[in-house]
C-alpha cells in the first residue's frame, strides 16, 4: 500500500460509552485507556456517549463520577459533552428518542418485529434450555399494546461479517442466546441494542473498543443494523479486549466492583503502571500517558492476547 492509499484511509472515530449506574471501575478505566490511545496513536478522535436510558438506575453522583474520573486521569476526548450540565441539556439518549423512534417505524414497516409478552426470566430459562424460538411470534400481539415488548424476527441461520480492527473481516452466526433479542422494552424504552447502534451511526463512530463478553452483542447489533438499512454500522471495525478479572469474576458495577477514585486516588502512578501491564507496556513506559502512548502498540497487544 502506497503513501496515498494510506492518506485515504479514514481517522478512527471511537468512543467511550459509559453506563452510570454505578461508580467508575478499573475494568471501566482499562477499556477507555486502550480506546483512547489506539485513537490517539492514529489521528482519531473520540466521543463520550453516556448511556443513560435505563433512568431507574441513573443516579446524578454516577453521571459526576464520569467527568472526575477521566478529567482526574487525563484521558480527553473530543466529541460529546464536557459537563454534566451539558450532557443533561444535550447529549442524553432521552435528547435522541425521535432517533430511537425512527428505527422502531423502519422495522415495524418491514415487519421484522414481534409483540411479546412473556418475561424476561422465561425466556432467559428457554433459552439456557437452547429450547426458545419466540414462543409469542404467532400470537398475533399488538405491538403497541400495553405491557408489550418487541423482539426481532432471528428465525434461520443468520450469519454477519464483522471487520476486526486491522485483522480482517470474519463470518459470525448469530448466537442462540441472542435469539429474537429485544430491541423496545415493554415501557416503550429503546433496548440497549438498537440505542447503542443508533447512537454509533448518529455520531459518526466507526471503530468499537468493547469487552470481549460483548462480542456476542455486537453480532446482533450487526444483524440489527442490516435490519435497519444502517450500513455504515455494518462498515465499523471491532475489537473486543480481554476482561480484567477481580476473584475470578469480571469486574462490573453490578458486583459493586471498587470504585478506580476510591482505591486510586492518592496512587495514580500504582494505577498506570498496572493499567500498563495488561496493555503490554514496559513498566518504564507507564509513568505518564504521553509515555504510554508513545509505547503502544496495537499489534503488540493483538499478539499478547492471542498468545
Amino acid at each position: 500500500m502506497n503513501r496515498l492509499q494510506k492518506l485515504q484511509l479514514p481517522a478512527p472515530i471511537t468512543r467511550f460509552a459509559p453506563t452510570p449506574s454505578g461508580f467508575l471501575h478499573i475494568g471501566n478505566i482499562y477499556s477507555f485507556l486502550f480506546t483512547w490511545l489506539l485513537a490517539r496513536k492514529n489521528n482519531g478522535q473520540i466521543l463520550l456517549r453516556i448511556d443513560d436510558l435505563d433512568q431507574e438506575r441513573v443516579k446524578p453522583e454516577y453521571v459526576e463520577n464520569i467527568f472526575r474520573t477521566l478529567e482526574w486521569l487525563g484521558l480527553d476526548w473530543d466529541l460529546g459533552p464536557f459537563s454534566v450540565q451539558q450532557f443533561e441539556k444535550e447529549y442524553s439518549q432521552l435528547r435522541r428518542m425521535e432517533l430511537y423512534e425512527a428505527a422502531f417505524q423502519t422495522l415495524e414497516r418491514a415487519g421484522a418485529v414481534f409483540g411479546c409478552d412473556c418475561s424476561r426470566k422465561l425466556v432467559k430459562k428457554l433459552i439456557e434450555e437452547h429450547n426458545y424460538e419466540g414462543i409469542c411470534q404467532h400470537k398475533g400481539l399488538e405491538l403497541h399494546g400495553h405491557d408489550i415488548s418487541w423482539r426481532l424476527k432471528t428465525d434461520g441461520m443468520a450469519v454477519v461479517k464483522m471487520k476486526r480492527y486491522k485483522q480482517g473481516l470474519i463470518a459470525e452466526e448469530l448466537p442462540y442466546s441472542q435469539s429474537h433479542f429485544v430491541v423496545r422494552r415493554r415501557d416503550g424504552v429503546p433496548a440497549y441494542h438498537l440505542a447503542s447502534v443508533v447512537d454509533d451511526v448518529h455520531f459518526g463512530v466507526n471503530t468499537i473498543v468493547r469487552g470481549e463478553d460483548l462480542f456476542e452483542s455486537s453480532v446482533a447489533q450487526l444483524y440489527l443494523a442490516e435490519k435497519l438499512g444502517l450500513t455504515a454500522f455494518s462498515e465499523a471495525e471491532f475489537f473486543h479486549h480481554p476482561l480484567i478479572m477481580g476473584g475470578g469474576v469480571k469486574l462490573s458495577k453490578s458486583q459493586r466492583s471498587s470504585a478506580v477514585l476510591d482505591e486510586f486516588s492518592q496512587d495514580k502512578p500504582r494505577l498506570l503502571q498496572k493499567l500498563g501491564s495488561w496493555l503490554a507496556l514496559p513498566p518504564e513506559a507507564c509513568g505518564s500517558l504521553e509515555e504510554m502512548m508513545k509505547q503502544f502498540s496495537f499489534e503488540r497487544v493483538a499478539r499478547t492476547i492471542s498468545n
